[in-house]
């Protein structure tokens, strides 16, 4: 569904986030699948986290369409947090500078919260692909699935601002599974979510975010379920909790 003209007026804003590090390969791209959206209106919101490449002199080619604000390294969790806290729209969508929205992610999840009022939060699917700059010994030594999967990831979600708020921001201490860890404490919460069949998000696989995830993902996941299950065995916890 394209929204244009005056049913635009009619609309909430989507604040769109996007956190770069050290992207400048691939951060244009994604800017430019934000502003193909058919979806309007939102702003674009870019948190620079230190970046030390021309990820900025990238923003500024955009400058017009996008607002971008600069931290020394902090991690995304934080870089998400502050886009959160400059957003103006009812609504918050999360991009990985190096990954690319559908044209139509933004409208299929609104519909689908306009039709349920009660949901907080919209994800969909994701397609995954190999970043085709990468030399073939490079992609061989990836492992890329042909079928989309459900995309339990801050990219591929649309959520209320006032729900994202309560169920609190995304924790700042981890290397790698912030969102999962947010994701476990919403559901504690009571946050309400829904999956389009659709593919809404193209995530890029390449040898910087592959070699991330190797060595600290295991980790991190370990770390993240035993506090979920610390909150649920503390005193008071009725147990109702997902």
């Amino acid at each position: 569904m394209k929204h244009t003209g005056s049913a635009v007026m009619h609309m909430p804003l989507i604040s769109v986030i996007i956190p770069v590090y050290n992207c400048e390969s691939y951060l244009a791209e994604a800017i430019a699948s934000v502003l193909a959206q058919t979806y309007r209106p939102l702003e674009i919101i870019m948190i620079d986290d230190g970046s030390t490449d021309r990820s900025a002199r990238v923003a500024e080619r955009f400058s017009s369409s996008v607002q971008y604000f600069y931290q020394s390294n902090s991690g995304p969790g934080a870089a998400r947090n502050r886009g959160v806290d400059l957003a103006k729209g009812d609504y918050c969508a999360f991009l990985d500078a190096d990954d690319i929205w559908t044209e139509d992610k933004l409208s299929l999840q609104i519909d689908v919260i306009r039709d349920n009022p009660s949901l907080d939060c919209v994800f969909g699917h994701v397609q995954q692909f190999i970043s085709p700059e990468l030399d073939e010994k490079e992609k061989i030594r990836i492992y890329c699935p042909e079928e989309k999967m459900a995309g339990y990831i801050a990219g591929a979600m649309l959520i209320k601002r006032e729900s994202f708020v309560n169920a609190g921001g995304f924790e700042t201490n981890w290397q790698i599974g912030e969102f999962i860890q947010w994701f476990i404490r919403a559901g504690e919460h009571g946050i309400k979510s829904f999956m389009l069949p659709e593919v809404v998000l193209k995530r890029r696989l390449h040898n910087k975010n592959m070699t991330i995830r190797a060595r600290n993902s295991r980790a991190d996941y370990c770390r993240i379920l035993k506090a979920s299950l610390d909150r649920r065995r503390a005193p008071g916890n009725t147990g109702n909790n997902p």
